[in-house]
Protein backbone atom coordinates (compact mmCIF):
# COMPACT_ATOMS: atom_id res chain seq x y z
CA UNK A 1 0.00 0.00 0.00
CA UNK A 2 1.39 3.36 -0.99
CA UNK A 3 1.71 6.09 1.60
CA UNK A 4 -0.66 8.99 0.88
CA UNK A 5 1.09 12.24 0.08
CA UNK A 6 0.76 15.10 2.53
CA UNK A 7 -0.24 18.49 1.16
CA UNK A 8 1.76 21.15 2.97
CA UNK A 9 0.53 24.75 2.99
CA UNK A 10 2.26 27.19 0.68
CA UNK A 11 4.11 30.27 1.80
CA UNK A 12 2.53 33.54 0.75
CA UNK A 13 5.46 34.21 -1.60
CA UNK A 14 4.74 30.94 -3.42
CA UNK A 15 0.96 31.21 -3.30
CA UNK A 16 0.89 34.75 -4.71
CA UNK A 17 3.90 34.46 -7.01
CA UNK A 18 3.24 36.32 -10.28
CA UNK A 19 2.58 33.82 -13.07
CA UNK A 20 2.52 36.24 -15.98
CA UNK A 21 4.58 39.31 -16.86
CA UNK A 22 1.56 41.57 -16.31
CA UNK A 23 1.05 40.27 -12.74
CA UNK A 24 4.14 41.91 -11.26
CA UNK A 25 4.02 44.76 -8.76
CA UNK A 26 5.65 47.85 -10.27
CA UNK A 27 8.53 47.16 -12.70
CA UNK A 28 6.74 48.99 -15.50
CA UNK A 29 9.75 49.29 -17.80
CA UNK A 30 10.85 45.63 -17.53
CA UNK A 31 7.24 44.52 -18.03
CA UNK A 32 6.84 46.67 -21.14
CA UNK A 33 10.11 45.48 -22.67
CA UNK A 34 9.56 41.79 -21.92
CA UNK A 35 5.96 41.79 -23.12
CA UNK A 36 7.17 43.09 -26.49
CA UNK A 37 10.06 40.64 -26.53
CA UNK A 38 7.76 37.70 -25.71
CA UNK A 39 5.54 38.68 -28.64
CA UNK A 40 8.50 38.54 -31.03
CA UNK A 41 11.33 36.54 -29.39
CA UNK A 42 14.78 35.85 -30.82
CA UNK A 43 18.01 34.24 -29.55
CA UNK A 44 19.59 36.71 -27.13
CA UNK A 45 21.23 37.17 -23.73
CA UNK A 46 19.72 39.32 -20.97
CA UNK A 47 21.01 40.54 -17.62
CA UNK A 48 18.36 41.38 -15.01
CA UNK A 49 20.03 43.73 -12.50
CA UNK A 50 18.52 44.84 -9.21
CA UNK A 51 18.29 44.36 -5.44
CA UNK A 52 17.05 41.09 -3.89
CA UNK A 53 13.33 40.47 -3.69
CA UNK A 54 12.11 42.62 -6.58
CA UNK A 55 11.25 39.68 -8.83
CA UNK A 56 14.18 39.09 -11.19
CA UNK A 57 14.10 35.29 -11.09
CA UNK A 58 10.31 35.17 -10.99
CA UNK A 59 10.17 37.45 -14.03
CA UNK A 60 12.49 35.09 -15.89
CA UNK A 61 10.16 32.21 -15.03
CA UNK A 62 7.16 34.24 -16.22
CA UNK A 63 9.01 34.94 -19.48
CA UNK A 64 9.64 31.20 -19.83
CA UNK A 65 5.90 30.59 -19.47
CA UNK A 66 5.04 33.33 -21.95
CA UNK A 67 7.35 31.74 -24.51
CA UNK A 68 6.42 28.14 -23.64
CA UNK A 69 10.19 27.69 -23.60
CA UNK A 70 12.18 24.74 -22.31
CA UNK A 71 13.74 25.91 -19.05
CA UNK A 72 17.33 25.15 -17.97
CA UNK A 73 17.89 26.62 -14.50
CA UNK A 74 21.32 27.01 -12.90
CA UNK A 75 20.65 28.02 -9.26
CA UNK A 76 22.65 30.54 -7.27
CA UNK A 77 26.28 29.60 -6.57
CA UNK A 78 26.02 26.41 -8.66
CA UNK A 79 27.28 28.02 -11.85
CA UNK A 80 30.60 26.35 -12.59
CA UNK A 81 32.25 25.18 -15.81
CA UNK A 82 30.65 21.73 -15.58
CA UNK A 83 27.15 23.20 -15.18
CA UNK A 84 27.69 25.58 -18.10
CA UNK A 85 28.96 22.83 -20.39
CA UNK A 86 26.05 20.57 -19.47
CA UNK A 87 23.35 23.16 -20.13
CA UNK A 88 24.93 24.33 -23.40
CA UNK A 89 25.09 20.73 -24.60
CA UNK A 90 21.36 20.39 -23.96
CA UNK A 91 20.65 23.59 -25.88
CA UNK A 92 22.10 22.15 -29.07
CA UNK A 93 19.15 19.74 -29.22
CA UNK A 94 15.90 20.92 -30.78
CA UNK A 95 13.70 22.27 -27.96
CA UNK A 96 10.30 20.74 -27.28
CA UNK A 97 8.82 24.15 -28.03
CA UNK A 98 10.28 27.11 -29.88
CA UNK A 99 13.11 28.09 -27.52
CA UNK A 100 15.49 27.01 -24.80
CA UNK A 101 15.67 29.49 -21.91
CA UNK A 102 18.77 29.30 -19.73
CA UNK A 103 18.27 31.01 -16.35
CA UNK A 104 21.40 31.68 -14.27
CA UNK A 105 20.67 33.05 -10.79
CA UNK A 106 23.07 35.52 -9.15
CA UNK A 107 25.45 35.53 -12.08
CA UNK A 108 27.71 37.96 -10.19
CA UNK A 109 28.61 35.00 -7.93
CA UNK A 110 29.55 32.54 -10.66
CA UNK A 111 33.15 31.44 -10.86
CA UNK A 112 35.54 33.30 -13.15
CA UNK A 113 36.01 30.10 -15.14
CA UNK A 114 32.24 29.81 -15.65
CA UNK A 115 32.05 33.42 -16.78
CA UNK A 116 34.79 32.80 -19.33
CA UNK A 117 32.98 29.68 -20.48
CA UNK A 118 29.82 31.68 -21.09
CA UNK A 119 31.85 34.31 -22.93
CA UNK A 120 32.97 31.69 -25.42
CA UNK A 121 29.37 30.57 -25.97
CA UNK A 122 27.81 34.02 -26.32
CA UNK A 123 29.90 34.75 -29.40
CA UNK A 124 27.98 34.42 -32.64
CA UNK A 125 30.00 31.49 -33.92
CA UNK A 126 29.42 29.32 -30.81
CA UNK A 127 25.96 30.53 -29.80
CA UNK A 128 23.53 27.61 -29.38
CA UNK A 129 20.48 27.83 -31.68
CA UNK A 130 17.05 28.96 -30.46
CA UNK A 131 18.42 29.83 -27.03
CA UNK A 132 17.65 32.76 -24.75
CA UNK A 133 19.93 33.41 -21.78
CA UNK A 134 18.70 35.27 -18.70
CA UNK A 135 21.27 36.11 -16.04
CA UNK A 136 20.21 37.74 -12.78
CA UNK A 137 22.49 39.71 -10.47
CA UNK A 138 22.35 42.20 -7.62
CA UNK A 139 25.26 44.27 -8.99
CA UNK A 140 27.47 44.22 -12.08
CA UNK A 141 30.84 45.03 -10.48
CA UNK A 142 31.94 41.38 -10.42
CA UNK A 143 31.20 40.78 -14.08
CA UNK A 144 33.68 41.09 -16.93
CA UNK A 145 33.18 44.10 -19.25
CA UNK A 146 33.27 41.63 -22.16
CA UNK A 147 30.45 39.66 -20.55
CA UNK A 148 28.40 42.80 -19.99
CA UNK A 149 28.87 43.82 -23.62
CA UNK A 150 27.22 40.58 -24.73
CA UNK A 151 24.05 41.02 -22.66
CA UNK A 152 21.07 43.35 -22.75
CA UNK A 153 20.92 44.90 -19.28
CA UNK A 154 17.49 45.43 -17.77
CA UNK A 155 17.21 47.29 -14.47
CA UNK A 156 14.82 46.01 -11.81
CA UNK A 157 14.44 48.88 -9.36
CA UNK A 158 12.62 48.89 -6.02
CA UNK A 159 11.97 52.62 -6.45
CA UNK A 160 8.26 53.38 -6.49
CA UNK A 161 7.20 49.90 -5.35
CA UNK A 162 5.83 51.00 -1.98
CA UNK A 163 2.31 52.02 -3.05
CA UNK A 164 1.69 48.94 -5.17
CA UNK A 165 3.21 46.62 -2.55
CA UNK A 166 0.93 48.07 0.13
CA UNK A 167 -2.06 47.45 -2.17
CA UNK A 168 -0.88 43.87 -2.74
CA UNK A 169 -0.59 43.21 1.01
CA UNK A 170 -4.06 44.65 1.59
CA UNK A 171 -5.57 42.43 -1.11
CA UNK A 172 -3.87 39.34 0.32
CA UNK A 173 -5.03 40.18 3.84
CA UNK A 174 -8.62 40.58 2.61
CA UNK A 175 -8.36 37.18 0.95
CA UNK A 176 -6.67 35.38 3.85
CA UNK A 177 -8.04 37.05 7.00
CA UNK A 178 -10.75 39.58 6.20
CA UNK A 179 -12.25 39.09 9.67
CA UNK A 180 -9.12 40.26 11.49
CA UNK A 181 -7.89 43.80 12.18
CA UNK A 182 -5.46 44.95 9.51
CA UNK A 183 -1.78 45.40 10.40
CA UNK A 184 0.22 48.47 9.44
CA UNK A 185 0.93 47.58 5.81
CA UNK A 186 2.94 50.75 5.16
CA UNK A 187 5.21 49.93 8.10
CA UNK A 188 5.74 46.38 6.82
CA UNK A 189 6.75 47.68 3.41
CA UNK A 190 9.04 50.34 4.92
CA UNK A 191 10.81 47.80 7.12
CA UNK A 192 11.26 45.48 4.13
CA UNK A 193 12.90 48.33 2.16
CA UNK A 194 10.49 47.69 -0.73
CA UNK A 195 11.62 44.06 -0.91
CA UNK A 196 8.36 42.40 -1.96
CA UNK A 197 9.48 38.93 -0.88
CA UNK A 198 10.46 40.15 2.59
CA UNK A 199 7.18 42.06 2.92
CA UNK A 200 5.23 38.89 2.12
CA UNK A 201 7.16 36.93 4.74
CA UNK A 202 6.41 39.61 7.33
CA UNK A 203 2.74 39.53 6.37
CA UNK A 204 2.77 35.75 6.72
CA UNK A 205 3.97 36.15 10.31
CA UNK A 206 1.14 38.61 10.97
CA UNK A 207 -1.38 36.11 9.59
CA UNK A 208 -0.07 33.38 11.85
CA UNK A 209 -0.71 35.67 14.82
CA UNK A 210 -4.41 36.05 13.96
Amino acid sequence: MSTPSIAFPQSLADKYRPRTIADFVGLEKPKKILRKFAANPYPSAWLFVGPPGVGKTTMALALTEALSAELHHIPSQQCNVSAVEDVIRQCWYIPRSGFHLVLVDEADRMSNAAQLQFLSKLDATAYPPQTIFVFTCNAIEGLEPRFLSRTRQLEFSSYGLATETIALLQAIWQSEASHAPMPAFAQIVKQSRNNVRDALMSLETELLAV
